[in-house]
């Protein structure tokens, strides 16, 4: 029996880690979740799941859960120590870090600090502090298995394989929904179109990033990170099918990849039962009906988001974090409707051009980081002046 923490459960991970969980109740208990304000959503789960401890985004929400969950048997809390209880629960063995965006980074890197095991799909952690947090699941053993696809596929790909036989990672991306617009036309697209995934059910935040490929950018230094292969041998190709996951190329001129449908219980299951499988009972991937696999490289001038990631992990130190900080912030903006679509690479590239570089000693450098650089994308935001 393998006890969780999952953090972010009313999310799409979540959601997908907890349907594993409803198939598999003899291998699986739920210790402790969290989530932000879906309440509603993550009462049901209390109540089907009967984890010991939840934990919400504000005390506003905690009185109310608590109101709702009369002589209920779970303990709730709220905030970023909240995050941590849920993280470092002494019942947990593994923890399924699931937030989106830099929230994530502490609870995560707390349990890894008591050696829990991690499922990863919260990118920022990595992307943010990944010279940290590696160093710390080294001095504790914590066990880092990836959740997202490509990562994942990576992963599979690289298994019985020498590291120094390695030529290549190559991530694929599906292109988002504006592959196919013209360049001149990205200028007016509109919040529900960058929202219209072609494949994938998401977030709002990490549709957005999947649309302007900031996504595949943080990805490529999450893979830096997690595989220790330098940045300059990951590459990203557009696959539009969204079939090939992601493949390893060997010296030999071997390709090695991971192939399924796009459903996100493939990735998750494999990290929850690592080294072993589970029958998901799901459809198989019926090649015959795919028809042709297309692998085409980024359009640099149409996804600008993508060279600026590698820009960042190129420079390091707190440029990553300004990156990851500084696309949450525009993106928030496009999502509200302050800006356009096309400014949130404009936005991105002004704050690291105006960031003064510090070196990274500790987390609260990034930290700081974080917080100077969503303070001056929110300043250029408001003051209207892009460029």
């Amino acid at each position: 029996m393998k006890r969780l923490a999952i953090l972010g459960s009313t999310g799409s991970i979540g959601v997908n880690t907890l349907d594993i969980v409803r198939q598999f109740p003899e291998q699986f208990e739920v210790v402790s979740l969290s989530a932000g304000l879906n309440i509603e959503l993550l009462k049901e789960q209390i109540l089907r799941f009967q984890p010991k401890v939840v934990s919400v985004l504000n005390r506003e929400l905690e009185g109310k859960l608590k109101k709702e969950l009369p002589g209920a048997d779970v303990e709730v809390l709220h905030g970023v120590e909240g995050l941590i209880r849920v993280a470092t629960h002494p019942e947990v063995d593994q923890v399924v870090s699931a937030i989106v965006g830099a929230v994530g980074l502490i609870p995560t890197l707390s349990a890894i600090k008591t050696g829990k095991s991690i499922a990863l799909a919260n990118k920022e952690p990595l992307v943010m502090a990944g010279k940290i947090v590696i160093e710390e699941a080294k001095k504790t053993g914590a066990q880092i298995l990836p959740v997202d696809s490509e990562h994942s596929a990576i992963f599979q790909a690289l298994l019985g394989h020498r590291k120094e036989d390695i030529r290549r990672l190559i991530l694929t991306a599906s292109g988002g929904p504006f592959l196919n617009l013209p360049l001149a036309k990205l200028h007016g697209v509109a919040v529900k179109d960058a929202l219209n995934h072609p494949h994938w059910e998401m977030g709002r935040k990490i549709t957005i990033d999947s649309a302007s490929l900031m996504n595949k950018g943080l990805e490529v230094i999450e893979a830096h990170w997690l595989f220790g292969i330098p940045v300059e041998k990951i590459i990203v190709r557009i696959h539009p099918q969204s079939v090939v996951h992601s493949m390893v190329e060997y010296i030999d001129g071997s390709i090695i990849g991971q192939m399924g449908i796009a459903d996100m219980r493939i990735p998750i299951s494999y990290a929850l039962s690592f080294p072993e499988r589970m029958n998901l009972k799901l459809p198989s991937l019926d090649l015959s009906k795919v028809g042709p696999l297309t692998f085409l490289p980024p359009d640099p001038e149409k996804f600008p988001c993508l060279r600026l990631a590698y820009q960042s992990i190129e420079i390091g130190e707190t440029m990553p974090a300004i990156l990851n900080a500084a696309n949450e912030a525009a993106v928030n903006g496009f999502l509200e409707g302050s800006i356009k679509f096309t400014d949130i690479p404009l936005l991105i590239q002004r704050v690291m051009e105006e960031h003064e570089l510090k070196t990274v000693r500790t987390i609260e450098d990034i930290l700081r980081a974080d917080q100077w650089a969503r303070e001056k994308t929110k300043s250029i935001i408001e003051g209207k002046k892009l460029c």
